[in-house]
């Protein structure tokens, strides 16, 4: 039997002593891994590759890394890792509106920055390749049709393009559609994270998730805030 293909992680980063850590830490894990050391390396590369995570530091040369992430955000559904010195509320906010799916700030440990590398590449759809739907859930709602074996989420037919981070939301959302479900409980339901962070990352991506909806024409209040608790799939929704 064959080894499976190693997954490819873009390591993007000015500071050579960082990629060198990160790179050397990675490829003991199995990891394939390229580096950039700036914004425009990254996106270049970014395109002429297809990667199963990048790793991006926010303060880079030319351009930053939430501009490489809008450039690359046009064009795949990538997960992407933030890392930065920058640790306020606002700088993680704009990451995520920006369509990062995490992010770790600077110093870190290793053993964290391994563990959601982990946890997002669980989440990434795996290659084009044909998956056995047995004892993978199905979700038909609304119009909305999810397939977890598939890594497919559909609107009447309409491909409903999500990240890994949005995804696994929408699942977790639709199996317990009709029930509100808060905002802790989501972290640890839908991202498996056991350790306390900000909710607002919650609030952020619910809102990618509603532009997501809307973008295949279907009304994004199908996902109700319930002041006070947080968010429900609506059951039987009347477009």
């Amino acid at each position: 039997m064959e080894d499976p293909t190693p997954q490819k992680i873009l390591v993007v980063d000015d500071e050579q002593s960082i990629t060198d850590f990160v790179s050397y830490n990675l490829v003991k894990e199995g990891y394939e891994v390229d580096v950039a050391s700036n914004g425009d390396e990254a996106v270049d590369m970014a395109k002429a590759n297809e990667y199963d995570l990048i790793i991006l530091d926010v303060m880079l040369p030319n351009i930053d890394g939430y501009e490489v992430c809008r450039r690359i955000r046009a064009e795949s559904n990538v997960p992407v890792l933030f890392l930065s010195a920058r640790d306020t509320e606002l700088d993680k906010v704009v990451g995520l509106e920006l369509g990062g799916d995490d992010y770790l700030a600077k110093p870190f440990g290793i053993r964290e920055l391994l563990a959601r590398v982990h946890a997002l590449l669980r989440r990434a759809p795996q290659g084009d390749e044909d998956v056995d739907s047995e004892g993978n859930r199905v979700f038909e709602i609304s119009g909305v049709t999810l397939d977890e074996g598939a890594h497919r989420a559909t609107y009447n037919g309409r491909e409903i393009e999500l990240t890994p981070r949005e995804f696994e939301l929408l699942a977790t959302l639709m199996s317990h559609a009709g029930t509100v479900l808060g905002r802790e409980q989501l972290l640890k339901e839908a991202w498996d994270w056991q350790y306390v962070v900000e909710t607002k990352t919650v609030d952020t991506h619910i809102k990618r998730l509603r532009d997501k909806l809307a973008g295949v024409g279907l009304d994004p209040n199908i996902i109700e805030t319930v002041r006070g608790y947080g968010y429900r799939f609506v059951k039987d929704f009347q477009d």
